[in-house]
């Protein structure tokens, strides 16, 4: 029997994580044996780790006495695996019954050797499928978002988001969303695990790259769901959100691009992007937008003028 371990990585998620793990103790485990269920804390201030008893899984409680971030966290509650496959789940999603046995099934089927990352349909409260696949980023969808050509053009300048699609049916494509990411174990510790250097964000694009370097794919399967919020903890902390979002994606693209292109990059994200941004605030008359914006740009130029980040 194929194993499974699910590592949770956990920051004031509240409520949301004893719903998971329940929804993880009722999922059918019939076709695969669940060796850990791994709850990372990253100092949560709220009282969600201790998030009650589930004798029926096998769960192991790792507390930080600092926020790590998803990257370095995850590895940590990915060290010593000894499963064929790893789950990175979000705290605030919620399996359905066969959300778990169809996608290890799907990865375990002759001919899919070729597949090393999976993951599977979000749906809202109303079931309705989020749109989570992506391409894997090109200089040029970089400087497109920065511009806010895959917006005002996007028949011309493809969004690295795959919108488009209505992720009805199963495919491969470039990444699957980081909030259900089931990857093979072996796969995972010969790309040494998430890049660190990402504190959040892109750590899943930067992952799903190197695999795919290595010949390993990533696949899209609808053949079942799980409910995912969307957002989840990080809409507490708005411009610390932008500001990660933002410094992930200059880092991949100074690690995955040229010195030119990467340049480039950086350029447009400092200088240009922030401008159509303000305009939007302020066509929504909203001032904690506004301040949110400005306070995380002002992080992020904090950061790149530091000496950790020329080290990074």
């Amino acid at each position: 029997m194929i194993s499974l371990d699910i590592v949770i990585v956990n920051w004031n998620a509240g409520p949301q994580l004893a719903q998971c793990l329940g929804s993880i103790a009722a999922a059918d485990r019939s076709s695969f044996q669940l060796q850990r269920v791994v709850v990372v804390d990253n100092a949560s201030s709220d009282g969600s780790a201790d998030h009650g008893s589930f004798p029926q899984l096998p769960l192991v409680l790792l507390r930080n006495r600092e926020n790590l971030g998803f990257a370095q966290a995850s590895n940590q509650g990915a060290e010593g695996t000894r499963a064929d496959y790893l789950l990175f789940l979000n705290p605030d999603t919620v399996l359905f019954p066969d959300s778990l046995s169809i996608p290890l099934r799907f990865m375990e089927q002759p001919g899919n050797g070729h597949i090393g990352i999976a993951g599977v349909r979000m749906v809202n409260e109303k079931g309705e499928a989020a749109r989570t696949c992506s391409r894997l980023p090109s200089p040029g969808s970089f400087v497109a978002k920065s511009l806010g050509l895959d917006r005002i053009l996007p028949q011309y300048f493809r969004p690295q988001q795959m919108v488009e699609w209505d992720h009805a049916s199963s495919r491969q494509v470039g990444q699957v969303i980081g909030a259900f990411f089931l990857v093979r174990s072996t796969l995972f510790r010969n790309l040494g695990g998430f890049d660190e250097r990402f504190f959040v964000y892109f750590e899943e694009v930067d992952l799903s790259l190197r695999a795919q370097i290595l010949g390993a794919n990533s696949y899209f399967i609808a053949e079942t769901c799980i409910f995912h919020k969307g957002g989840g903890t990080s809409t507490q902390v708005k411009a610390k959100r932008l500001f990660y979002d933002l410094r992930s994606r200059i880092l991949y693209a100074r690690k995955h691009f040229g010195k030119a292109a990467a340049a480039i990059v950086l350029v447009l994200t400092l200088f240009i992007e922030p401008f159509p941004r303000l305009v939007l605030a302020f066509a929504h008359r909203s001032a904690s937008e506004i301040r949110e914006t400005v306070a995380g740009y002002g992080m992020l130029l904090s950061c790149l003028l530091s000496r950790s980040w020329r080290r990074a």
